[in-house]
C-alpha cells in the first residue's frame, strides 16, 4: 500500500525481522541514523516506528544501549484439569512432594516456589456479593498473593473467603502460606472440598502496580481470570482476579462431548 504511512511500513519491516529471527532476542536494532538512511525518512518517522514496536512489547530502549529486541518470556500452558490433577494428590504420609496448581502449571519444585502475601478483613461489595450469592456487606477475608517461580514474579491473585468460614482457623494465618495443595486443600481442610470450579476470562491492560510487580514490558496486556470454587451448591471462594501477563500464558480448555 503505497499510501501507508512510512512509520508503519518501517515498523512492519522491523517486526517481520524480529519474528523470523533476523533480529533475535537481545540483539540491537539498527541505529536511528541507519534506519533514516535505509528508508529515506526523517528522525521523527523512525522514532514513531520504534515507539510502536515498544508499545507492542517487542523492543525496549536502553539508555546508552540503543533499541534491543526483548527476550521472549517462556510461555506456559494452563489447562482447567490442573485443579483435578492437584486434587488427586493424596494427603498424609502417602503424599509426594508438596504441590499447588501454580507449581503444577510452572513445572517447578516446592523449593523453587515463593509466595508474597497480604491478608486483610473486608466486606463484600455488590460485585463480590453477587459472585458469592451473599448479602452486600458480608465479612470476608481478602488475600493478595504474588506468585514467584525461580524468583521471577509470574502472577497476582486476589481471593476472598467468607470470614465465618475461615476466621480463627489456620487458613486465615498468613504465616501458614504457602499451603501445600493451595486453596483446594484449604477448603478440604475446612470440611468443604470443592466439587466445581468456574472461571471467566478476559483481557485488559495492566494497572501500573501490576506492571511493576510482574516486571512487564510496556504494551503487554494481561489475562484476568475471575474464579469461583463451589462445594455442592455453596460458593466457598471467589478470586477477583488471577492476573497473568498475556505473553506468558496459553489457556487450554477441553470439553468432552
Amino acid at each position: 500500500m503505497p499510501d501507508r504511512p512510512a512509520y508503519l511500513r518501517i515498523a512492519d519491516t522491523l517486526r517481520d525481522r524480529i519474528r523470523d529471527g533476523g533480529y533475535p532476542p537481545g540483539s540491537r536494532l539498527p541505529t536511528i541514523a541507519q534506519l533514516r538512511a535505509a528508508h529515506g525518512v526523517s528522525e521523527i518517522v523512525v522514532r514513531q516506528a520504534i515507539a510502536l514496536l515498544r508499545g507492542e512489547g517487542l523492543v525496549e530502549t536502553r539508555r546508552g544501549g540503543g533499541t534491543v529486541v526483548r527476550a521472549r518470556p517462556r510461555v506456559r500452558r494452563v489447562a482447567m484439569d490442573r485443579y483435578r490433577a492437584v486434587a488427586r494428590v493424596p494427603a498424609g504420609p502417602a503424599a509426594g512432594p508438596p504441590t499447588t496448581t501454580f507449581t503444577h502449571d510452572q513445572r517447578i519444585g516446592w523449593d523453587e516456589y515463593r509466595l508474597d502475601r497480604r491478608f486483610a478483613r473486608t466486606r463484600a461489595d455488590p460485585e463480590l456479593a453477587g459472585l458469592f450469592e451473599l448479602p452486600v456487606g458480608t465479612e470476608l477475608l481478602r488475600r493478595r498473593f504474588v506468585f514467584y517461580a525461580r524468583e521471577e514474579p509470574q502472577q497476582i491473585s486476589v481471593n476472598y473467603l467468607p470470614w465465618d468460614l475461615v476466621g480463627g482457623t489456620p487458613v486465615a494465618d498468613p504465616d501458614r502460606e504457602p499451603w501445600p495443595g493451595g486453596t483446594l486443600a484449604q477448603l478440604s481442610y475446612l470440611g468443604h472440598p470443592p466439587t466445581r470450579v468456574e472461571e471467566a476470562v478476559r483481557a485488559r491492560m495492566p494497572t501500573p502496580e501490576e506492571t511493576e510487580t510482574l516486571r512487564m514490558a510496556a504494551g503487554v496486556p494481561v489475562v484476568a481470570i475471575t474464579r469461583r470454587m463451589l462445594s455442592g451448591p455453596q460458593v466457598m471462594e471467589v478470586c477477583r482476579d488471577i492476573v497473568i501477563p498475556a505473553d506468558r500464558v496459553v489457556l487450554d480448555y477441553a470439553i468432552d462431548l
